[in-house]
C-alpha cells in the first residue's frame, strides 16, 4: 500500500471517528433533553397532586371549624331578673321550616340549590298522591343548639306552609324525642293571599303581645309584621351563622311585656308585597 492511501485510510477512519463521537454526542444531548423533559412532567405532576393535597387538606380544615361545638351560655337569672320575667307571660316562638330551619329537595328535581355530592343530613320517604317521594333534608347551621337554647325561653311551635304529611315528618326529625316541637301548624291552616301562603298568629295564640314568628318569607306574616323577625334564606351556606345571630336578641325578647313594641322597629327590613 502507497503512503497516500495509507494517509487516505487514516483520514477516512479519522472521520468515521469523528462521526462516531458527533452521533454519541448528540444521542447524549438529546437522551438529557428527553430525561430533562420527563423530570419536568414528573415535577408538574407532583405539584398537581401537592396542591390537590392541600386543597383537601383546607376543606378538611373548614369543615372542622364550622363543625365545631358552639358555646352560648345560659348563665344563672339574677334575683331582680327572675322577678322580672315572672311579672310577664311566657313567649311564644313560632317557627317556620323551610329554607329557616332547613332546607330540602326531593327525587325528581333537575336543579338543586346544594351542591352536588353534598350528604343530607337526613332522608325522608313519604307517600303523597299514593306516589312514594322521598326527600334529602339539610338542616341548618346550629339548628339543633339553636332549638335546644330557645326551648328552655319560649313555647315553640311549627308553623309551615308545607303539607302535613311531609312537615310533620321534618319536625319529628328536629325534635328527635325531646317534645319541644309537639304544636304544629301545616299548610291546611294558612290562608292563600295574593298567590302565595300567609301563617294567622291569632291561630295559635290570641295575645299577639307574646307571640314571636321566625320565617324566611315577609309574605307568610303578611298580617303581622310587628311580631316578625326576619330572616335570610337558607339553601346549603355550610358557615351561615344566622340562628346563633338571633338569639341575643330572643334572649330580651322574653322580657318584654309586649314583643311588638320591639319588633315593630324592624318593618323596614320587611319587603311585605
Amino acid at each position: 500500500m502507497s503512503a497516500f492511501g495509507g494517509s487516505r485510510g487514516r483520514a477516512k477512519g479519522y472521520v468515521l471517528v469523528a462521526s462516531g463521537a458527533f452521533a454519541m454526542k448528540k444521542y447524549v444531548v438529546l437522551a438529557l433533553r428527553t430525561a430533562l423533559c420527563s423530570l419536568a412532567r414528573l415535577y408538574a405532576a407532583l405539584m398537581r397532586l401537592w396542591s390537590l393535597v392541600l386543597y383537601v387538606l383546607r376543606r378538611q380544615v373548614r369543615t372542622i371549624i364550622q363543625h365545631q361545638t358552639v358555646r352560648y351560655d345560659i348563665l344563672s337569672l339574677s334575683p331582680a331578673s327572675r322577678h322580672r320575667i315572672s311579672q310577664v307571660s311566657r313567649k311564644i316562638l313560632v317557627l317556620d321550616l323551610d329554607e329557616t330551619l332547613i332546607h330540602s329537595h326531593h327525587d325528581g328535581m333537575v336543579r338543586t340549590m346544594v351542591r352536588p355530592g353534598t350528604p343530607p343530613d337526613f332522608i325522608l320517604k313519604v307517600v303523597i298522591d299514593k306516589h312514594p317521594v322521598r326527600f334529602f333534608v339539610h338542616k341548618r347551621p346550629h339548628v339543633d343548639f339553636f332549638l335546644e337554647v330557645v326551648s328552655q325561653w319560649f313555647e315553640l311551635v311549627v308553623f309551615t306552609a308545607s303539607m302535613e304529611i311531609y312537615g310533620s315528618a321534618v319536625a319529628d326529625r328536629l325534635d328527635n324525642n325531646r317534645g319541644f316541637l309537639y304544636r304544629r301548624y301545616y299548610r291546611q291552616h294558612c290562608t292563600v293571599e295574593m298567590g302565595s301562603y300567609t301563617k294567622n298568629l291569632s291561630a295559635v295564640h290570641a295575645d299577639l303581645a307574646s307571640i314571636i314568628i321566625l320565617d324566611n318569607s315577609p309574605s307568610a306574616y303578611r298580617g303581622h309584621p310587628d311580631n316578625a323577625i326576619p330572616i335570610k334564606s337558607w339553601f346549603s351556606d355550610p358557615s351561615d351563622t344566622a340562628l346563633l345571630n338571633l338569639l341575643p336578641m330572643l334572649d330580651a325578647l322574653r322580657f318584654t311585656a309586649d314583643v311588638r313594641s320591639v319588633l315593630s322597629r324592624n318593618l323596614h327590613q320587611h319587603r311585605l308585597w
